[in-house]
């Protein structure tokens, strides 16, 4: 199982806020389900007592900047999933190394609900949580409820190796804003980190003797040539084509710029009918209307589209850097995995080659009445150092949400090309929130219902687009659900 939030494709849930609440497994990410009704009943009630008995301040130093009492105890819960538990007892062991008065109270389970909702309840929470897995607590009902710490005090306190530099300083971009709801308070801190894009076999393109595609005109040769070769230019998750915004989000936000994407994440009036969006639906109706979409893919699910992908039955497939470990088992040893960035539409896009999606996932909180939340934070600046990002890129092959930390370093041929894909884009990186914060809207209404009947020929793009609008005006005049904004 993965380990990050992310939400199995079969399920039909509409928890609000868990990063990537998309996809079924993999080593890069897990699974989250809704919050039972007792647990939001529980964070509604705002937690009992328990403050009482809260760790004092402890002194102030350049090496406690956030003054851990040094004698306090302090526990960690991590969502025991597919990245394991070793790279969090290793960020322990420096902990307890730096306080040696302290033993670290750490325990991995993969019931983090269940396990933790009593405690919310009673207001004593653990220090530090992997808030992640299939018992994911709703992250909404949390922040709404006042029961997670601002971590504002760690991400501008020294990093943990350079002293000079804030450790918000030291992040991957998009991270910072992704633990933000409403303003600037960040309630979440996701460790790891996601590229999204277009995969492909770097020696299946070779072997057409092209390069990756960078306008849209070059794409549609690149797949003429792989059809006369017998190999289809692309394939999707058919039954779950949520995977398609991977590359879709980002090109469009190539094309006309990241407020397009701002405003479709606002649920603005018709920012769905923006002519960059027009633009993007008909380029990628075009591959089905040209026959470069692999026969049956609609009805393929995430595992049999990668494994025909994998097989070389297409050339390209959109998904997350989860794949390499997902698709360890079908992909050839020689197949030189590589990611990039969305091709666009021509020199006129808004953005240039290169403008990806990336962002984080597995979302560590610190509970606001928990007694030692200096020293929640504590461990996560520890584990936000460049030798906890080296061991976690080692020994789980994911990016973490430092920027960094992959000197020295074998890395995995879709890592490297990830890190290279990223290093590309530079500050061109673009981080859709319509998953987070309007899951359903998201999967069955845009996923399935609009761009899986538009690729499936079904609806034309100007359809799907008026279809979709009308979804996001609903979700917008929705007052049974919370409603988030960029800042």
């Amino acid at each position: 199982m993965g380990s990050t939030s992310a939400q199995n494709p079969e399920y039909n849930g509409s928890a609000r806020v868990g990063r990537r609440d998309l996809i079924k497994r993999s080593a890069a990410l897990g699974l989250i389900s809704v919050p039972t009704m007792s647990f939001l009943s529980a964070c509604a009630s705002g937690g009992g007592g328990g403050n009482g008995d809260k760790a004092k301040e402890g002194k102030k130093t350049a090496k406690n900047p956030l003054a851990v009492n040094d004698t306090a105890q302090m526990e960690f819960v991590l969502f025991d999933g597919g990245f394991g538990k070793e790279y969090a007892e290793d960020a322990v062991k420096i902990y307890e190394k730096n306080f040696p008065k302290v033993t670290v109270k750490f325990a991995a389970t993969q019931k983090i609900q269940s396990t933790l909702q009593p405690r919310f309840n009673q207001g004593t929470p653990p220090d530090l949580i992997d808030n992640s897995g299939a018992e994911q607590m709703d992250m909404g009902v949390l922040v709404g409820k006042d029961q997670l710490a601002d971590l504002t005090p760690l991400l501008d306190a020294p990093s943990y190796d350079d002293p000079s530099k804030k450790v918000r300083d030291t992040l991957r971009p998009g991270i910072v804003e992704m633990g933000q709801f409403d303003g600037e308070k960040v309630w979440i801190l996701y460790y790891a980190y996601t590229v999204y894009g277009v995969w492909y076999s770097q020696k299946a393109l070779d072997s057409l003797d092209e390069q990756y595609p960078e306008t849209w005109d070059q794409m549609l040769a690149v797949c003429e040539k792989a059809k006369k070769k017998g190999m289809a230019g692309w394939t999707y998750a058919g039954k779950y084509p949520y995977y398609l915004p991977f590359s879709l989000y980002p090109m469009i936000g190539k094309v006309g710029g990241v407020e397009v994407l701002d405003a479709i994440d606002n649920l603005e009036p018709n920012a769905w009918k923006h002519p960059a969006v027009k633009a993007c639906f008909e380029a990628y109706y075009e591959l089905y209307k040209k026959g470069y979409v692999l026969k049956g893919t609609p009805g393929l699910d995430h595992i049999q589209s990668q494994t025909a992908w994998a097989q070389g039955k297409a050339l390209f497939i959109p998904n997350g850097s989860w794949v390499e470990n997902e698709s360890a088992n079908v992909i050839p040893k020689d197949f030189d995995l590589a990611v990039s960035a969305p091709t666009g539409i021509d020199s006129s896009d808004k953005m240039p080659f290169g403008t990806i999606w990336a962002s984080g996932g597995e979302p560590f909180i610190v509970p606001a009445k928990a007694k030692n939340t200096a020293g929640g934070m504590e461990q996560l600046r520890i584990m936000l150092s460049e030798a906890s990002s080296k061991n976690f890129t080692g020994k789980v092959k994911s990016l973490t949400a430092y920027n960094g930390g992959t000197d020295g370093i074998t890395l995995t041929p879709g890592l490297k090309s990830g890190v290279a894909a990223l290093d590309k884009a530079g500050q061109n990186v673009v981080n859709p929130r319509l998953q987070d914060w309007y899951v359903q809207l998201q999967k069955e209404k845009i996923g399935v219902s609009g761009l899986g009947e538009m690729m499936a020929g079904r609806l034309t793009p100007a359809e799907a687009i008026k279809k979709i609008q009308g979804f996001a005006d609903e979700a917008a005049k929705d007052t049974s659900i919370k409603h988030y904004k960029h800042q």
